[in-house]
């Protein structure tokens, strides 16, 4: 399965933290959240990620293309060829993974930048989610929840540390998708969705098609988007403070969302 991951938008909100990076590439520690959000798919065995690019698209682009040498011991031989110009020594956590990055619109709204990339999603289901938020969830949960309830799509409802949007639960079923209203009780949408790729039939290919108001809110209302509860560590970098926070708990030793192991170093042959 395939993890798609939205990493378009302008983050006007965390615009006190960095005006040079788009927000997926603000760093928690030495590497940006959107490597952390990955870690945590990747950790479940889920590795292929497609990423909706837009705002400072190149930054994200060059921080994948550069990665090895940017985790790497190397020697830079100025004299050879370039296909021998690099000899790496070793190398600190190289990932094995395989990222596909697709240009969605500059000023492409959340739905549109889903529809964008359903050309390169070849499965029948695939996870979405945000590149601003980490969380502890079980992957493989939230996996076999979607599949057994068998319809279109699964929200994630979190315990919100603030307001946020809210969604209306009937069991396990969502009755109605509210984004941001003026006020939220209870659970809220924590993004880390599944779905099924008929979701792309509903999406029109429209620059300013907010996949958070018509397309889930119709889908609540027709009985095909089910809530995944899940009541561990969830937390969004909308801001300093949220960065902030997010900082700590990674300095700490203990950031709740961290549950990998950290590779030996690789020498190369």
């Amino acid at each position: 399965m395939q993890v798609v991951i939205l990493c378009g938008g302008q983050g006007t909100r965390a615009r006190d933290v960095s005006e040079d990076v788009p927000k997926p590439m603000i760093p928690i520690g030495d590497r940006p959240i959107l490597w952390h959000i990955m870690k945590s798919y990747a950790q479940f065995g889920f590795k292929d990620f497609v990423l909706c690019l837009g705002y400072k698209s190149w930054s994200i682009k060059q921080y994948f293309l550069e990665y090895s040498l940017a985790h790497s011991n190397f020697t830079v031989d100025l004299a050879s060829p370039p296909s021998q110009k690099y000899e790496l020594h070793q190398s600190f956590g190289e990932e094995d993974w395989r990222v596909t990055m697709v240009e969605t619109g500059l000023h492409s709204m959340t739905g549109c930048r889903v529809k964008r990339i359903e050309e390169y999603i070849t499965g029948e289901d695939f996870f979405l989610t945000y590149g601003d938020g980490v969380s502890d969830i079980n992957i493989n949960s939230l996996l076999s929840f979607h599949r057994a309830h068998g319809k279109i799509g699964t929200v994630t409802a979190v315990q919100p540390p603030g307001r946020f949007g809210e969604i209306a639960l009937n069991g396990e079923r969502v009755v109605e998708f509210s984004e941001k209203p003026l006020q939220a009780p209870g659970r809220i949408s924590g993004g880390f969705f599944v779905f099924n790729r008929k979701v792309f039939g509903r999406l029109p290919n429209d620059p300013s098609l907010v996949f958070e108001q018509q397309p889930l809110t119709q889908l609540a209302r027709d009985g095909q988007l089910h809530a995944y509860r899940h009541d561990g560590f969830w937390h969004p970098m909308d801001n300093s403070r949220d960065h902030k926070y997010l900082n700590e708990l990674w300095s700490s030793g203990d950031a709740p969302w961290k549950s990998w192991r950290v590779p030996r170093l690789r020498t190369a042959a």
